[in-house]
């Protein structure tokens, strides 16, 4: 099992264990973290999944593939560690993440 860490937007810190290869937001999803909203299930077809990654984070999470990129459009408050949950695979490497909810869903 991998640690994946969700701070909400109200502070509430989340500490999973999680399943390799699984993603971020069947991780909220099905731990009931509040404010991922997933409407599209995990198609990259919204972006009510949107997840700031932590600063220590991001480099090792790498950049959004260009459809990711397009749908990050349609998030609210974008910002530079901004990407859909839907679209991080857990695995190995990625043991220990956090991200942080935006404080609301577009």
């Amino acid at each position: 099992m991998l640690k994946l860490t969700f701070i909400g937007n109200d502070d509430t810190v989340y500490n999973l264990e999680v399943e390799d290869g699984s993603t971020v937001m069947e991780n909220a999803v099905r731990n009931g973290v509040p404010g991922i909203v997933a409407e599209c299930g995990g198609a990259c077809a919204c972006a009510t999944c949107h997840v700031y990654v932590d600063e220590a984070w991001i480099e090792k999470v790498g950049e959004p593939e260009p459809m990711e990129e397009d749908m990050l459009d349609f998030a609210i408050d974008p910002r530079a560690n901004s990407r859909l949950s839907c679209q991080i695979n857990m695995c190995a490497e990625f043991d220990g993440l956090t991200v942080r909810v935006p404080d609301e869903q577009g």
